[in-house]
């Protein structure tokens, strides 16, 4: 399914929050995704209680999270945004390759986890897949059965 095709359905375009303490990398997300005009970001935040209060206000669809922050962890964040903003998608987007810290993020309420070395591969296809109602793990992370 395209992203076109998710906005179509839901009928506006996708609201997207972007969490993660390192600018550039922000500014890398940002112009990425900027070349789709079916998606928006709505908002950066750079450290967990900030995503936090963030979702709440802005109750983004997509929350593009990264996984080692400042204040609370992605993990932490996510767990809180799950009670506050339940119908925010989050979408992991970290450097760490861990298993155990991906099962952790995908059990956090996570639907999709990208490395980011793997992100101008990946990111596409992962926010696809996360609005379409699916899970979407880059490859070699971990068995994608136990995810889908």
């Amino acid at each position: 399914m395209k992203i076109e095709e998710v906005v179509d359905l839901q009928a506006s375009f996708v609201r997207i929050l972007v969490v993660d303490d390192f600018t550039p990398w922000q500014l890398f997300v940002q112009t990425f995704l900027g070349q789709d005009p079916n998606l928006g970001i709505i908002g950066f935040a750079s450290d967990g209680l900030e995503a936090v209060q963030k979702a709440g206000e802005l109750e983004p669809d997509l929350i593009l999270m990264d996984i080692r922050l400042p204040g609370l962890s992605g993990i932490e964040a996510a767990l809180q945004i799950q009670k506050l903003a339940p119908q925010s998608a989050i979408l992991f987007l970290s450097q760490d390759s861990d298993p155990d810290v991906v099962h952790a993020a995908l059990s956090a309420g996570g639907r999709g986890y990208i490395l980011k070395s793997k992100a101008a591969r990946d990111l596409v296809a992962g926010v696809e897949a996360v609005l379409g109602g699916k899970c979407f793990v880059s490859s070699g992370l971990v068995d994608g059965d136990d995810w889908t």
